[in-house]
């Protein structure tokens, strides 16, 4: 939904994007916990109009954007690190502020996406600001600097941003003590598998961090705003815009499991999503992590295939000639965050999408597999983001992991999960298919216990949706609260 008409609030299961927060756990009958979601999205002119601008014009038409055209100041100070060639330490910048985003309910996290052109040297920063429960705000946060080409900066999410009451994770705004994390693995994205070697071998790769705690006295955020910042090295005259902005916010109590849902919907559907694994790319390009980890970028990948979108021949000039799937290496390439050291940015991995301008991506939460139906039944596959559970959760995964994207293409005619998971020894064995109480509850919840008896933490329905514009999303006119 654009901003002028976000979805409100809606009580979806649990999720959440850093090591989650602990309360205590319903006790026999007592009505299982729900979250709450606001989706806001800005794309329009008059979106665009409504926020705050220096440096930039709102574009007339259809998905134009906002684009740097002057220049609202220079700057030295920016702490990003430039390619070997060395680029530019003088920037202009320009800035675009979105109007408050004021929530139905307390909100403990915000995950922002968008689409963006970087041209030359140029590249953008998306901040949030939040506003606490009692009337304080936080500092302005970032939630990355991103450059589409790899041409100006190290694309990369900030680390050690905090003010005691919230943090930043990777891509994500955080409130409470669960937002300090753990400095070595600051979240579980694209960990990789341990690959099956046989289909009755169970292995295992689970070093997901522990759940942190959250004190029920500490203020959440009852609003929030975003800037983006568009930088170009002083004196040049490209112009970086920007398309389409969105964030996500929500509140989600900790749970171990969730109700399967009933579904119905897309029973006997199945989208022929083109089959991409991680496992061949193992070891190679390192300096992108090396192919196992890449289960964010294949699943990328395989939604844009599906659609008909791959890089240009010039665009994957630099891959070996020869190399199988050089589409997976080109996003994992284009999503590697130099901070974090890997290709699970969420909100990166919806960005490199966006940056083929027929398509829309963004980070959301959905509710239970019943709004996966109604996306597959749209005909849009749905990439599950973040999974993590032991081997004899899920059964005929034969892996564990601590952090793993797949992709939903549809359901049996008895409502199981079909899915392309990248974590298959080859592409022949990409398609899967499981069970559906199994796969939603390690999908939706938000504390799952580990191989050593403690508690880790869980990420509670976090999807990316891909989809070409002249592909509707599912209707939400009957269900206002849908967080999309």
């Amino acid at each position: 939904m654009s901003a002028r008409a976000r979805s409100g609030f809606v009580g979806v299961s649990a999720m959440i994007v850093a090591p989650l927060l602990i309360c205590p756990l319903p006790s026999a009958g007592a009505q299982e916990p729900t979250a709450e979601i606001d989706f806001t999205r800005w794309e329009t002119t008059s979106d665009w109009l409504d926020g705050e601008r220096s440096g930039v014009v709102a574009l007339p038409g259809r998905r134009t954007g906002i684009m740097m055209l002057g220049v609202a100041g220079t700057t030295s100070g920016v702490d990003v690190q430039t390619d070997a060639r060395g680029r530019a330490d003088q920037w202009e910048y320009a800035t675009w502020t979105s109007p408050a985003t004021e929530l139905e309910f307390g909100a403990s996290e915000v995950v922002a996406s968008w689409g963006a052109s970087t041209p030359g040297d140029s590249w953008i920063s998306v901040e949030v600001q939040g506003t606490y429960e009692d009337g304080s705000t936080t500092p302005w946060y970032n939630l990355g600097n991103w450059d589409a080409r790899d041409s100006g900066i190290e694309r990369a999410s900030v680390d050690s941003q905090s003010d005691g009451r919230s943090s930043v994770l990777v891509d994500t705004l955080v409130v409470g003590t669960q937002a300090d994390g753990d400095p070595e693995n600051p979240d579980d994205r694209d960990q990789g598998t341990a690959a099956p070697r046989d289909p009755g071998a169970e292995t295992e790769l689970d070093s997901g961090g522990e759940a942190g705690e959250r004190s029920l006295d500490e203020p959440l955020l009852d609003a929030y705003q975003l800037r983006v910042t568009m930088y170009r090295p002083q004196g040049s005259l490209v112009m970086p815009r920007v398309w389409t902005l969105a964030a996500m916010a929500s509140d989600v109590p900790d749970r171990t499991s969730v109700e399967t849902s009933e579904g119905g919907l897309a029973w006997g559907e199945e989208l022929n999503v083109p089959a991409r694994s991680t496992n061949v790319h193992r070891d190679a390009y390192p300096e992108y992590g090396g192919g196992a980890s890449w289960s964010s970028p294949a699943a990328t990948t395989m939604v844009m295939e599906y659609f008909g979108v791959v890089p240009s021949r010039e665009d994957m000039a630099w891959i070996d000639a020869g190399y199988t799937d050089p589409q997976v290496a080109h996003a994992a390439r284009s999503v590697w965050d130099h901070a974090l050291a890997g290709t699970g940015n969420w909100s990166f991995n919806a960005a490199y999408a966006a940056t083929f301008p027929q398509l829309d991506a963004f980070v959301t939460r959905l509710r239970s597999l019943n709004d996966v139906e109604r996306f597959i039944d749209a005909g849009i596959p749905v990439i599950t983001s973040s999974l993590a559970f032991r081997a004899s959760e899920l059964d005929g995964a034969n892996y564990g992991t601590g952090g793993h994207s797949m992709v939903v293409v549809g359901f049996t005619e008895d409502g199981d999960v079909i899915v392309n998971d990248p974590a298959a020894r080859s592409n022949t064995s990409v398609r899967r298919v499981y069970d559906r109480a199994q796969f939603e509850e390690i999908w939706l919840r938000t504390e799952r216990s580990l191989a050593s008896g403690e508690t880790g933490s869980g990420h509670g329905g976090v999807a990316q949706i891909i989809r070409p514009y002249d592909i509707e999303l599912p209707d939400d006119d009957a269900d206002a609260s849908a967080p999309w």
